[in-house]
Parts: structure tokens; C-alpha cells; sequence
């Protein structure tokens, strides 16, 4: 990682693919990630931690099962913040967008447990180094 500031729009602009988050900072032991978001993700769920959201741009979606298998979605717009408690199956989509994440660094994007097969759009990694 670079001692220097890092310019987020320059970051998004540096590449294209969604689901596939650049590292940006490391922060203790977590990772602070940007990502390209369009279409849906995978219904996924941390055991561990917890998952901080702030959309950077667009409109972003976070659909979540409780254990009895009641869904609900929380609808996000650019400069909206939200936290999805560790344990909670959830599942992404959006139109299009752009998001900031704080994970504890190796968490995957997929989870410790997913459902399905993971989209050929969806990257499974636990980040990448930002170029």
C-alpha cells in the first residue's frame, strides 16, 4: 500500500469489473474496498463480522433473510451507509453503482457460506491490490 492519499474517483476509474473489490487502505486488521456494482450477487453470510456499506454512486440494494426465511431489502443511494450484522444471510444487487467496504482483512466477498452456484460476474476473492 501506498503513504499516499488515494483519490477514490481515480481508484473506480482504474478499473472496470463489478464484484471484484480494490484494496485501498489497510486500516488494524481491516481492509477498506471500492467495487463496481451492477446486477445481483450471491445470498452469502459472514459467521464473524460484520459489513460496513457506504455507496459511493447509484443505487445499491441489500436484501437480507431472517432464520425463519422472512426477506427484506434496504434500499441505499449514493452517500448512504449500512451495516449488515455478522450471521445475516444477505444478498447485493444493484442497477449500477459504485460502493466503499470496511471488512476484516481475508474476508471473502462470498462469505464463509453461500448459496448456489457464485455468477460468472461475481469475483469470490478477499480483495485486490489497488494498481
Amino acid at each position: 500500500m501506498t503513504k499516499q492519499p488515494v483519490n477514490l474517483s481515480e481508484a473506480l476509474a482504474s478499473f472496470d469489473e463489478i464484484y471484484s473489490p480494490r484494496i485501498v487502505a489497510h486500516m488494524n486488521d481491516y481492509d477498506v474496498r471500492i467495487a463496481h456494482t451492477k446486477g445481483e450477487h450471491v445470498w452469502h453470510v459472514h459467521d464473524d463480522t460484520d459489513e460496513f456499506f457506504l455507496v459511493l454512486d447509484g443505487h445499491f440494494d441489500i436484501a437480507m433473510r431472517d432464520a425463519a426465511g422472512v426477506e427484506t431489502t434496504v434500499a441505499l443511494r449514493a452517500g448512504d451507509t449500512y451495516v449488515v450484522p455478522r450471521g445475516t444471510e444477505h444478498k447485493p444487487s444493484s442497477p449500477g453503482g459504485s460502493i466503499l467496504m470496511f471488512e476484516p482483512s481475508g474476508t471473502s466477498t462470498t462469505g464463509d457460506r453461500h448459496e448456489g452456484q457464485i455468477p460468472g460476474h461475481v469475483d469470490s476473492t478477499t480483495g485486490h491490490e489497488l494498481n
